[in-house]
């Protein structure tokens, strides 16, 4: 998702929680806090999904690398005889 779009869902998620909080307590102070409190859990579940993505990027990376290893190794066990340097 490119930056720019990111940016307004959240402020569109600000403002919405603001209004919603806003209507429903009718206490601005009360509104500000609850959407600095959403503002906050935005962020922290932002963090998570980004160390997520780098796990999991990782974690293939490795798979990967096994996996080539696996089949290297395959291949060396099936070659046949006449297939092998000899010096």
């Amino acid at each position: 998702m490119p930056f720019a779009i990111f940016c307004r869902l959240l402020q569109l998620v600000m403002c919405v929680s603001l209004l919603g909080t806003y209507f429903v307590s009718h206490s601005i102070r009360r509104a500000m806090v609850t959407t600095l409190e959403i503002w906050l859990l935005l962020q922290v579940v932002y963090f998570a999904s980004v160390l997520f993505l780098i796990w999991r990027a990782s974690c293939a990376s490795k798979r990967s690398r096994r996996v080539l290893r696996f089949d290297d190794l395959e291949e060396m066990r099936y070659r046949p005889e006449h297939c092998e340097k000899k010096d």
